[in-house]
């Protein structure tokens, strides 16, 4: 088994889609890439700690490959937007990837070059190897699927896992 660590906006956008990807074993929200140990998610929320919102992915590399997690990565979030996901806005909703190795750090830099041609702006995601990663409070794990009636769930993480149901047929867990 691999881990990859990814932040795009809300961890509960990211990590609703990837616990529906074949392949992925686990995603977990959590807080990575911060100065304070064992941060709380209102300490995160308050940008002060410097943590970003995000979903450590722990999958089968004979099922799923690095390169396919993170096209599914940037067709569900934007990018090119420093600091933010449509409304959610700090440094805590940047995009980011916590990679491991210098092999995976390859796999990124040619996935980033792939995945800019579909956009115009510059892709601004943070690549960076992976810090500590803490896991968020048990009410944030399996956060869409536990209220997916919550507005939120509804008009933020919902279309996200629909584009990514839409677009990746072949990528979904049965």
């Amino acid at each position: 088994m691999k881990e990859i660590i990814l932040g795009g906006g809300c961890f509960w956008c990211i990590e609703g889609v990837f616990r529906r990807v074949k392949g992925v074993a686990e995603a977990q929200s959590g807080y990575a890439g911060g100065q304070r140990e064992n941060p709380t998610y209102k300490q995160v929320c308050s940008g002060a700690t410097g943590h970003a919102e995000v979903v450590k992915i722990i999958y089968d590399e004979n099922e799923i490959t690095l390169e396919e997690i993170l096209d599914i990565f940037f067709a569900i979030h934007d990018p090119t937007t420093l600091n933010r996901q449509g409304a959610d806005i700090g440094t805590q909703y940047r995009s980011v990837i916590y990679y491991g190795n210098d092999e995976e750090k390859e796999i990124i830099q040619k996935v980033i070059t792939k995945a800019q041609k579909e956009y115009r702006d510059p892709i601004v995601t943070e690549v960076s190897p992976k810090p500590i990663f803490y896991p968020a409070e048990e009410y944030h794990q399996n956060y869409y699927d536990l209220n997916p009636n919550q507005g939120y769930c509804q008009v933020v993480i919902k279309p996200k896992i629909q584009k990514f149901l839409t677009k990746f047929t072949d990528k979904i867990k049965k």
